[in-house]
């Protein structure tokens, strides 16, 4: 582990005990055993630090859960609507169950109405996400796999229906309530059944 890994992970422990606002510099660098100049080695700043922090931690769970930037055209061929987007959002929802990004988003979800720098985190992938499902409507669309009068709006829509379905899944998992059912894939199914092409 290098040592911005380690800055990384010690302000995710200490920011989870005190919040964002809890926690200094001064109080990270001790954590981590190095003197606070030494911080700016690696950060210029703790508002930098902290959005490094989630573009680390989600690269990190990319890797580790092999959700990696795949290929939309090699996805699409010889599926179904169903198998595409079933593709696409497990490969999501994996990425955001690893346990160190569960981590940072009960922080950040906590933080978010507080907190312009949690809420702009939260902001940007939810972005992220619906940028990604209209480049992969698009391409379905082009593919006839799906027939949308308004692939914005569809994308839109269904990008934030999986994420507010996740939100719900970890909500669950955090409180110890028993789902019972596959959210993801009943929505997915249902959304085929409107929008998947024929044949």
């Amino acid at each position: 582990m290098d040592k911005k890994e380690e800055i990384i992970l010690a302000t995710l422990d200490l920011a989870c005990e005190r919040g964002l606002n809890g926690v200094s510099l001064g109080q990270i660098a001790e954590k981590v055993g190095i003197k606070k100049p030494s911080i700016y080695n690696h950060f210029e700043s703790k508002e930098k630090l902290i959005e490094q922090m989630y573009v680390y931690l989600r690269e990190k769970a990319k890797q580790q859960t092999a959700e990696t930037n795949f290929d939309v055209s090699a996805l699409i061929q010889g599926k179904s609507a169903f198998e595409i987007l079933m593709i696409a959002v497990g490969g999501y929802a994996k990425m955001n169950s690893d346990e160190t990004m569960e981590k940072f988003y009960r922080l950040i979800y906590a933080q978010r109405t507080s907190d312009p720098a949690a809420a702009k985190i939260i902001a940007d992938e939810t972005k992220r996400m619906i940028g990604a499902t209209k480049a992969l409507f698009y391409a379905m669309q082009a593919h006839k796999k799906i027939n949308c009068d308004d692939i914005d709006t569809a994308a839109f829509g269904f990008a934030m229906t999986v994420h507010s379905i996740l939100d719900y899944m970890l909500d669950c998992k955090n409180c110890g309530e028993p789902l019972g059912e596959d959210l993801l894939g009943q929505y997915v199914g249902w959304f085929c059944k409107q929008f998947a092409s024929q044949g």
